[in-house]
């Protein structure tokens, strides 16, 4: 397994914090976004675009690249401000996303943002897309290895059981799924809207290998995928325990962050508690 040095894993906790902070202005900006599931999945982010992911931001369309679906594609911001910091597009592109003209839709488009591998924003359908992304590169015998990230919400949905089932069918083992599992959602907490108990043991039940990591530790990610490369006979799935709206007092566990946008008094408290005030006009 990978051995991460101290420089490394403040090197990614710093890219995390920055992702948060990048995700928290362009939300401010447009005047509406998703802050709460892009703060969770920021770590998660961090580790897959500057460290896992085997891609080249000059050739986008690189046909032996890793996959990486937003099945939760409400968060766009912080895939936005992961794929602006890795050399994609510059992140000024960022200033009116989500306009009719601007290659930045609110919800990620694959033909119109380079490096999003799939459109998405109705939730459920990034499994059976990584499914189908999985099997054509193990019959092209790429390299190319598919990570989907998902919300707990979003597991509700049947459509992601049915992927689920298909990639323990097929065995593959070059298919990770990570569930970004912080217990809330649009409406509330997720076990009082419709519990999605034993959370592992449902996967496992389809026939997956799973493990469960904190998704706010860089170095248990990084051993989380390291291992999901060692596993040769089934997907993977990685339970990622996250808080929603992390980083952000305000926002931490609070189901009204979900889709609201901070006021200009808010993104400054909030900027200052992720210790990038002095970014707030970068």
């Amino acid at each position: 397994m990978t051995e991460l040095s101290y420089e490394q894993i403040t090197s990614l906790e710093k890219i995390a914090r920055s992702l948060r902070a990048d995700s928290l202005r362009f939300i401010y900006g447009r005047g509406s976004g998703h802050p709460g599931g892009a703060l969770s999945a920021a770590e998660i982010l961090a580790v897959l675009y500057f460290h896992e992911l085997r891609i080249d931001p000059q050739h986008p369309n690189w046909s032996e690249r890793d996959r990486f679906i937003l099945s939760k594609g409400h968060a766009s911001a912080v895939l936005y401000a992961a794929l602006a910091r890795r050399g994609f597009f510059d992140k000024n592109e960022l200033k009116n996303w989500g306009e009719v003209d601007c290659p930045h839709q609110g919800h990620p488009d694959r033909l119109k943002t380079p490096g999003v591998d799939m459109t998405s924003g109705i939730l459920g359908h990034g499994v059976a897309v990584g499914v189908g992304l999985a099997l054509a590169a193990r019959m092209k015998k790429s390299p190319s290895r598919t990570y989907v990230l998902i919300g707990d919400g979003e597991s509700q949905a049947g459509i992601v059981w049915e992927g689920a089932a298909a990639a323990a069918k097929y065995r593959l083992s070059n298919l990770v799924v990570i569930l970004d599992l912080n217990d809330v959602q649009l409406d509330g907490p997720m076990h009082e809207i419709m519990p999605m108990d034993h959370m592992a043991q449902r996967w496992e039940a389809c026939g997956w290998y799973v493990m469960q990591v904190n998704g706010h530790s860089v170095r248990q990610l990084v051993e989380g995928l390291d291992l999901a490369r060692e596993i040769h006979d089934k997907p993977v799935c990685i339970i990622a325990r996250t808080t929603k709206g992390k980083g952000v007092s305000f926002m931490e566990n609070d189901s009204f962050w979900h889709g609201n946008v901070p006021s200009k008094e808010q993104l400054e408290q909030a900027l200052l508690e992720l210790g990038v005030e002095e970014e707030k006009n970068g």
